[in-house]
């Protein structure tokens, strides 16, 4: 498995497709031919294939349905039409990114995020992109950047040879590669991605995705572009409302947890096992069987296959958040794999009550993350 960087952090902010393409374009990475449209009635009859994409932040889209392709001005209004009308992770999708279909021979992968275990920027490569990247063991290469040296010529000299380009080819991705740097660095961003990086049969490199992420602790330095950054997602602002910290992210699994170190140290875990989280959720440190009861309504309509609650109660009692899962797990009748570790004040007492009530309730929390693991790959979800 190859270590993609970390999404869920937070002080950042992750942009859509089309504002990442924009950046893109501003530093010089070539990207398809297209425009955003609201409506089908934006839509411009095409003088070749297109590809219709849903402009939302969760992850996911392809195997979601809100990547179409469309050749006629008929098949592209109806398309644009259709994806307009979905609900992706929990978010509605208001827009489209309408481009053209790009005619690809090869695809790569290539990204430049922080390495936080040596604090250098680190640039990732993989022989082959798409959406099953995680899964090229093998095939990966990569080389840090000191910034005070910054990047050197010789690291786009092999990563062409990485990818097997001839000289064009390779003249392309080392300009590709500048770019991106230059993004990275001048953007203040903590994650810069191109997945997939197509060859088309005509020779050239083209960005056909766009992914950055930038610090959010870094935008005075860019009052120029504050406008163009998104909005949350609905129920990452309801979640603001009610004073829950809800990040939605790529995965299929939910984690509810007391406190954002704890939080990240599940999804941390349950990633070494091969699992994926797809929401963050920190309660903090209340027990209060309201706000369990709202963190579990905002789980259930983010389309999670399976949910993880991670308690360690030190004020927290955990017999009030047993309490709280179990009379929200009756109003939703929450059809997903859920597991709760459970550790801390009154632990064993809620522990007997969740199993009384048929919620596999445990004390270890690899225990936890290998069971719901397991019972997201039994449900078939």
């Amino acid at each position: 498995m190859i270590n993609r960087p970390n999404e869920y952090l937070t002080g950042s902010l992750k942009l859509i497709e089309a504002e990442g393409k924009q950046l893109f374009k501003r530093f010089g990475v070539p990207i398809p031919v297209g425009y955003l449209a609201k409506s089908s009635e934006e839509v411009i009859p095409p003088t070749r294939p297109m590809v219709v994409k849903a402009q939302v932040r969760s992850g996911g889209r392809g195997k979601a349905g809100g990547i179409r392709f469309a050749s006629t001005a008929e098949q592209a209004r109806k398309t644009v039409s259709d994806v307009l009308s979905m609900t992706i992770a929990g978010e509605a999708v208001k827009e489209v990114l309408v481009e053209e279909r790009l005619n690809i021979l090869r695809e790569f992968y290539l990204s430049i995020s922080m390495d936080r275990s040596v604090g250098l920027p680190m640039i990732l490569a993989v022989a082959q992109g798409g959406m099953e990247v995680e899964e090229q063991e093998g095939k990966t290469a990569t080389w840090h950047v000191h910034p005070f040296v910054g990047l050197q010529p010789h690291v786009g000299l092999e990563l062409g040879t990485f990818f097997v380009l001839n000289s064009d080819q390779s003249a392309q991705i080392q300009s590709i590669l500048s770019a991106l740097w230059r993004l990275f660095w001048e953007m203040d961003c903590e994650l810069v991605e191109i997945n997939p990086l197509a060859l088309t049969v005509d020779g050239r490199l083209v960005a056909a995705d766009a992914k950055v992420t930038l610090d959010d602790d870094a935008l005075f330095r860019h009052p120029e572009a504050i406008t163009s950054f998104p909005e949350r997602t609905p129920l990452e602002l309801e979640a603001d409302r009610i004073g829950l910290t809800f990040v939605q992210l790529d995965g299929d699994i939910g984690v509810i947890a007391n406190g954002a170190g704890l939080t990240m140290a599940t999804l941390d875990n349950l990633a070494i096992r091969g699992g994926r989280g797809g929401v963050f959720l920190d309660l903090g440190g209340t027990d209060d069987e309201k706000v369990v009861e709202a963190a579990l309504a905002l789980l259930s309509r983010s389309n999670m296959r399976a949910v993880l609650v991670n308690i360690f109660g030190g004020i927290t009692r955990c017999d009030t958040v047993a309490e709280g899962i179990i009379r929200t797990r009756a109003k939703l009748t929450l059809d997903v794999p859920l597991v709760v570790r459970i550790k801390g004040v009154n632990e064993e007492k809620a522990a007997e009550m969740l199993a009384a009530e048929g919620v596999q309730a445990l004390h270890d929390l690899d225990e936890a993350c290998q069971a719901v693991i397991g019972g997201l790959r039994r449900s078939g979800r």
